[in-house]
């Protein structure tokens, strides 16, 4: 049987070639495996990748419990509860994922070795009749749910569905990488079990996973196995979506689960799920010729493009539920863009290029890999950002609770999604149509290419995105005729992002020129591409130079967040200032709006890159309230770098007024403390109750805040600790409340406490304690000199609470 790798739409895939389904996407991705990155840009983070991240992600699956799982789900180890989070089992799976690409493109046996150990264990872990879920196997109380204890009993939350999409995929992948077909057999035997159950017939379960991802994994088996019973399985999935009327409920526009898929225009929900249900949509609209489907993804991603996306390429404006916001709703030190949700798009839009052919598609994958996902790993390949904001305020500990990148998180999906995205890179630099090649990334390598029924080596050499120089030398077999399509990038057009979401300062395209064998020659223009077709012989020289001036970057006005701010950008490169450059401090700097920075190399910082320099301007307050500008010199870095060195304020929006730059609050008793909590959701901050960010009201989703979700009903408690005894007599409580958004409501009732030598006491209140919302609850009690106060809360029952700001005088 023949199997052929395929990178496609930014994750390698493995399809039998002599099951080949028709239709299909009418451009085909040139494989990973038929492409070597050499001495550019992203061969350096593919061999950190290979060396340092695949590695690093599974001792910490074993440190954590995620294989063990395994293990104690099979028998092969005793009893014990499951260990962390109910998706755990998706992180063992990516990570084998990943491993698979990085065999395919190098062979290491202690690896396959290392891989094949895992395997066995998950074989182990699945039941008899293929239900494959460890989490609920081991019987843990924690995932068993009052009404919901049997298989498939919360799918709008739980994971079990999910799951398995991320090991059909590793199974797929590891199969073809090295021939083993053990994972396979585990997965097929599960997608079977899912294909009994979940369909139309009569007897059959019409519901739908809560977290897409099934589907993409379904498609994969589709096409490795050519058996149309998964292509249908993941189609009955897609059309059950928003099908009240077959199913009796739906899960919401969370779960993109608000009306029919052919029926939805805008995107919705948690963006990383989102993300993946538009990938999969694209799959079954190239695999049945659906154009329903195609009128959907077409209209989401144009909402996408043109109202909610960051100028990073990221998206997911909402912390909470780490979702998509309202059109033009993105705020810059509050934003959530998931890692994940990056490389979702990712897919998304590699996948609308192969189905439409338009340069603008790739454009956008630029933007994303260059800056809304890179930014999520670190150069040293085991450091990683979770969430990626767009300003930083150098206190408040964002990503997951840390300050700066994370070595890992106990929702880990951002790091082992990263370990199986990066060495799919490769397969997104090239593409083939009939005699057309497509050359859509740029970077240093060679590749072998089956083009028109000949082969074709392409050598490509450039320092892009420093420099836009590229450089092809094209060795066909023989003299042939085809065409060669060069994307010429949207920034070097004048074009941020399609639509009118930002724009660049000064408006237009930037140059380019075109050389073949040394001669200037002016190729057609078409869909973002330059159409060479032409006779090529052996040897033949194609020079694109790019020119590549820093482009100021201005925002549609509605985007509230970048009125009268600007950014700047260079290449595909999106560059933020940081505190590390400037004194500590970039909360108090503005440009002016006409203001020219100049590119400088600098080969000795992050790998090599070019920072940005110029003239701006600090803002200064005196001590009777008067400003003035004093002259700084700006130093700009890319933003993917940000936090390698110290870690502090950062921005990428700059203001161009003075009047734009808030007023420093004087710090207070209980903003210099050092709070603490019973327990802070690991997307929020406990440091939100002190920093002095006034809330709007109790809902206010634009400021960070602390929650202690997921717990409800129970008593938890937040303290500060001063910096010095003090004598107190009031404290000012302003509660969390997101009623008719989230769980989170006032709690039932609360006491203040005071420390005295060790000892928590209880204040003499002269006030009562009140819970009011959208406002601060005020409580006056008898003075006490103390070291520390703490607030002991009773949340109501079935619903958890947090704290947005907390005064104390």
């Amino acid at each position: 049987m023949l199997r052929s790798c395929v990178v496609l739409c930014g994750v390698a895939v493995w399809v039998n070639t002599t099951l080949a389904a028709e239709p299909d996407y009418p451009i085909q991705p040139v494989p990973f495996t038929q492409v070597k990155l050499q001495g550019g840009f992203w061969a350096r983070r593919i061999e950190t990748n290979r060396h340092v991240t695949v590695r690093d992600v599974f001792r910490k699956c074993e440190q954590t419990g995620r294989i063990d799982n395994f293990a104690v789900a099979g028998g092969l180890k005793k009893p014990r509860r499951f260990q962390g989070i109910y998706f755990n089992d998706s992180d063992v799976f990516k990570a084998i994922e990943g491993a698979a690409y990085t065999l395919a493109a190098h062979p290491d046996p202690e690896l396959e070795r290392y891989v094949d150990s895992i395997i066995d264990k998950i074989a182990a872990a699945q039941e008899p009749d293929g239900y494959l879920y460890t989490a609920r196997t081991i019987n843990d109380p924690r995932y068993n749910y009052p009404g919901r204890e049997g298989r498939w009993s919360h799918l709008g939350h739980g994971h079990e569905l999910y799951n398995v999409g991320h090991l059909y995929e590793a199974a797929v992948a590891y199969w073809q990488a090295t021939g083993k077909r053990k994972l396979l057999q585990v997965a097929l035997k599960n997608a079977d079990l899912v294909c009994r159950v979940f369909g139309p017939g009569p007897d059959q379960r019409k519901d739908v996973p809560g977290h897409e991802e099934i589907e993409i994994g379904l498609v994969k088996l589709y096409r490795a196995t050519g058996d149309p019973k998964y292509l249908r399985q993941a189609q009955f999935f897609v059309d059950m979506r928003g099908r009240a009327d077959l199913r009796g409920k739906l899960y919401g526009p969370y779960c993109q689960d608000h009306k029919p898929v052919v029926q939805q225009r805008e995107a919705v929900g948690h963006a990383v799920r989102a993300g993946y249900l538009y990938a999969a949509v694209a799959d079954l609209a190239a695999l049945t010729g659906r154009q329903d489907y195609r009128r959907a993804i077409d209209a989401i991603w144009r909402d996408i493009v043109t109202g909610r996306m960051y100028l990073t390429g990221g998206v997911g404006a909402r912390r909470s539920g780490e979702a998509f916001g309202d059109r033009y709703e993105l705020p810059n030190e509050t934003a959530y863009n998931e890692t994940c949700a990056a490389i979702a798009q990712a897919l998304f839009n590699h996948r609308m290029f192969l189905l439409h052919g338009d340069a603008r598609y790739i454009d956008v994958l630029e933007r994303i890999l260059y800056n809304g996902f890179l930014v999520g790993v670190g150069l040293d390949g085991r450091h990683y950002f979770y969430p990626n904001p767009l300003a930083c305020d150098g206190r408040t500990p964002f990503n997951q609770g840390v300050l700066g990148r994370s070595p890992w998180f106990s929702c880990a999906c951002c790091p082992v999604n990263i370990v199986r995205f990066v060495p799919s890179v490769p397969g997104m630099v090239y593409a083939v149509r009939d005699d057309v090649l497509y050359v859509n990334l740029y970077d240093s390598g060679r590749a072998e290419i089956q083009l028109g029924g000949g082969k074709l080596r392409v050598e490509q050499k450039t320092r892009y995105p420093w420099d836009g120089r590229i450089e092809l030398r094209l060795q066909p077999e023989q003299a042939a005729e085809f065409e060669l399509r060069l994307r010429l990038p949207g920034w070097a057009r004048g074009e941020v992002l399609p639509g009118d979401l930002y724009r660049f300062d000064p408006p237009g395209p930037s140059g380019y020129q075109v050389t073949v064998n040394g001669r200037p020659v002016e190729p057609p223009l078409e869909k973002g591409y330059l159409v060479l077709r032409r006779r090529w012989s052996p040897g033949d020289r194609v020079v694109l130079k790019l020119q590549m001036p820093v482009r100021r970057v201005w925002a549609h006005p509605e985007v509230r967040a970048d009125r009268g701010r600007v950014a700047f950008q260079r290449g595909p490169i999106v560059y933020c200032l940081e505190a590390v450059d400037h004194q500590g401090r970039v909360s108090d700097l503005v440009v002016d709006p006409r203001v020219e920075l100049r590119p400088e190399p600098r080969p000795e910082w992050f790998d090599g890159v070019v920072v940005l320099r110029g003239p701006g301007s600090r803002v200064v307050d005196d001590d009777q309230g008067r400003r003035r500008l004093e002259p700084v010199q700006l130093t700009a870095v890319p933003y993917y770098a940000w936090a390698h060195r110290r870690v502090g304020e950062m921005a990428v929006w700059i203001p161009t007024r003075a009047d734009l730059v808030p007023r420093r609050p004087a710090p207070t008793l209980a903003s210099r403390s050092r709070p603490s909590a019973s327990h802070t959701w690991t997307s929020d901050t406990v440091t939100a109750i002190n920093d002095q960010q006034e809330p709007k009201h109790s809902g206010d989703h634009s400021i960070v805040r602390h929650t202690w979700w997921p717990h409800r009903g129970t008593r938890e408690w937040v303290q500060l600790e001063f910096p010095h005894p003090a004598k107190v007599q009031q404290v000012k409580l302003y509660w969390f409340d997101d009623t008719g958004r989230g769980q989170c409501r006032v709690p039932a009732s609360w006491r203040l406490l005071y420390r005295r030598q060790g000892r928590w006491l209880p204040v003499e209140n002269l006030t009562p304690y009140t819970v009011h919302k959208d406002r601060y609850n005020t409580v006056r009690f008898k003075p006490v000199v103390t070291d520390a106060l703490r607030v002991e809360v009773q949340l109501q029952k079935n619903f958890s609470g947090g704290v947005l700001e907390w005064q104390v005088e």
